[in-house]
C-alpha cells in the first residue's frame, strides 16, 4: 500500500494568475510524476470506466466541443483534448457558475526514465471575499485528494468506499497537511503571513471538520 503521506510530498504547488474569459484569475498548479507510461495515465484521465475508480463518475458527450458532468461535482465543456499530452475543460460547480469563470488544464510529459510528468492547472476567477478567507487551499486540498487517487490507481490500489476513506484518520491528517501546504505555497507568492495563517485555519475547519 502506498504511504500517503509521501504522495502528499510528491507533489510541487504553486500559486499564480492568469486571465479567462470572465477577467482575471487566481491559478492553483500542481506538479508530479508517476511511474507508468504516459498512455496508462492518459487512459486513466479520460476513460470513464477508470476515471470513476480513482475520481468521480462520468457522464456526457465526452468529445471535444462536448459536455460532461462529474456525479456530485463540476461539469463544463471539453475545450481541448490533444491525445496522449493536454486536456482542458471548462470546470462549472453549482447552480451561479457562469462560463468562462474556471477552466482546468492537464498536461503530459513522458520523460527518459520512463516515467509520466503530470500538470494540473485550475484558474478561476472568484468573488472578491472568497480568496482572502480561503487562499489556494479551497481547491488545492481537493486536488490533492484527487492525485492521491490517481497515484494508488495507477500502482494497482484503490482508496476503496471514497465516503469512508474521507472521515478517517488517515485522510482527516492528509487534508491538514495539505492545507499547511497550500499555506506554505501562499507565502512563497507573497502573501500576507497573517492573511495565509487565517486562510490555512479555514480550510482546513472546512476539510477536517470538527468530528463533533
Amino acid at each position: 500500500m502506498k504511504d500517503i503521506f509521501d504522495e502528499l510530498a510528491a507533489t510541487h504547488r504553486e500559486l499564480g494568475r492568469g486571465d479567462l474569459p470572465a477577467g482575471e484569475a487566481y491559478t492553483v498548479v500542481l506538479r508530479r510524476s508517476y511511474p507508468a507510461e504516459i498512455e496508462d495515465v492518459w487512459d486513466a484521465l479520460t476513460r470513464p470506466e477508470r476515471l470513476s475508480r480513482w475520481f468521480l463518475p462520468v457522464t456526457g458527450d465526452l468529445r471535444p466541443g462536448g459536455r460532461y458532468q462529474l456525479t456530485g461535482n463540476a461539469g463544463g465543456e471539453i475545450l481541448d483534448c490533444e491525445p496522449p499530452r493536454r486536456l482542458r475543460v471548462s470546470w462549472l460547480f453549482g447552480p451561479d457558475a457562469k462560463d468562462g469563470a474556471s477552466e482546468v488544464e492537464v498536461r503530459l510529459t513522458q520523460d527518459p526514465a520512463g516515467d509520466t510528468g503530470f500538470e494540473l492547472v485550475h484558474s478561476a476567477v472568484v468573488d472578491e471575499t472568497f480568496f482572502p478567507t480561503y487562499g489556494p487551499g479551497a481547491t488545492g486540498v481537493g486536488w490533492d485528494l484527487a492525485l492521491l487517487g490517481l497515484a494508488m490507481h495507477l500502482a494497482g490500489q484503490e482508496i476503496g468506499d471514497p465516503a469512508a476513506f474521507e472521515s478517517s484518520p488517515e485522510a482527516r491528517e492528509l487534508s491538514r497537511r495539505s492545507a499547511t501546504a497550500w499555506g506554505e505555497a501562499h507565502l512563497a507568492a507573497g502573501g500576507d503571513p497573517d492573511q495565509v495563517a487565517a486562510a490555512v485555519k479555514a480550510t482546513t475547519a472546512f476539510y477536517v471538520p470538527d468530528p463533533s
